[in-house]
């Protein structure tokens, strides 16, 4: 088969599509033909030698795909061949072929074409987890999601106007908040304009966040605790900007507020299937019933990741960025 190999990392140029061997089932798994995979910010960090596959995975990025059942290892049942699906990873998604553990497959759910199912399961899988799992966003509460527009920003807005939640995001210009608009989002703050933590405060007559999702890391810690309600809850996902900041303790204690920090990525086999069945369970529905789609920005052809990459590297995308398998 065909993969994005990385033979040293770098820049988009990095990438190369180049014959390698061909995955193989193993016990508790399935061999999926794949129809397109999903760029995700930490495929760029493994192409720049930051964010390396755990022990046992693919040493191809991609972190999330939609296709075939096209064969089942030892001991899988309740998958055919043939079925159409779409996989939560821990690499091996710009590949034409990736073996899945049998409990991070999710069934391409009604309504939307096997191709968009690409744009699921990461950006699904890491919104549910943290806001709902982790942060227990209940109805009547307000979200603050940092990004937006982006993958898990719009999928974020979309699962918590379905369970009755007020949104608040930031974005960097007037066309990506309009689009979060769009998707439901009630409280619009361009980062580049506007104080967050002075507008969230505003906007909730001084109460602040009841959760903030939040993808920047250390640039934000501190003013994220600040926008904080009483008992707030602080998800951190990603570190765009930094790995270390300072935490004022006190300002933490008197709200008495929670900080989580989770990845996917490297969490055990139990766990993501633990995610992947709740998202089954409380997300498909709301797909089907037409509450939640993906927001898929374009598809770029799989052999041309670097372009790919480009785009999200430029932040000039709403929503997912697809690649596209050969046929």
């Amino acid at each position: 088969m065909y993969a994005i190999t990385i033979p040293e990392p770098g820049g988009p140029e990095a990438l190369v599509w180049d014959e390698v061997p061909d995955p193989v089932a193993g016990e508790g798994e399935v061999l999926v033909e794949v129809v397109a995979g999903a760029v995700n910010r930490a495929d760029i960090l493994q192409r720049q030698g930051f964010y390396n596959p755990p022990p046992g995975a693919s040493p191809h990025p991609g972190l999330e795909c939609s296709g075939r059942i096209a064969a089942l290892g030892p001991g899988v049942g309740g998958w055919a061949v043939g079925d159409e699906v779409c996989a939560l990873l821990a690499g091996g998604g710009y590949a034409e072929k990736v073996a899945v553990p049998a409990g991070q497959l999710l069934p391409v759910p009604e309504g939307l074409g096997l191709t968009r199912a690409a744009a699921l399961p990461e950006v699904v899988c890491t919104v549910w987890s943290n806001v709902f799992m982790v942060a227990h966003l209940r109805p009547g509460e307000t979200l603050l999601v940092h990004g937006g527009s982006s993958g898990i920003g719009t999928m974020a807005i979309q699962l918590a106007k379905a369970v009755g939640a007020r949104v608040a995001v930031t974005a960097g210009t007037k066309e990506k908040l309009e689009r979060c608009a769009d998707l439901g989002a009630d409280i619009l703050i361009n980062y580049r304009e506007q104080d967050f933590v002075a507008e969230i405060r505003e906007a909730t007559d001084g109460a602040g966040a009841d959760v903030i999702l939040d993808n920047m890391g250390a640039k934000y810690l501190d003013r994220n605790v600040q926008a904080l309600a009483v008992n707030g809850r602080l998800a951190i996902i990603g570190m765009q900007g930094g790995v270390k900041g300072e935490l004022n303790i006190g300002a933490l204690l008197a709200k008495r507020a929670a900080i989580s920090a989770t990845s996917l990525r490297a969490r055990p086999l139990e766990e993501k299937a633990a995610i992947v069945a709740a998202v089954r369970e409380h997300v498909w529905p709301l797909i089907a019933g037409g509450h939640v789609r993906p927001v898929v920005d374009r598809e770029i052809p799989m052999p041309d990741a670097a372009a790919a990459h480009r785009v999200v590297e430029d932040s000039g995308h709403i929503g997912k960025v697809l690649l596209i398998a050969p046929r």
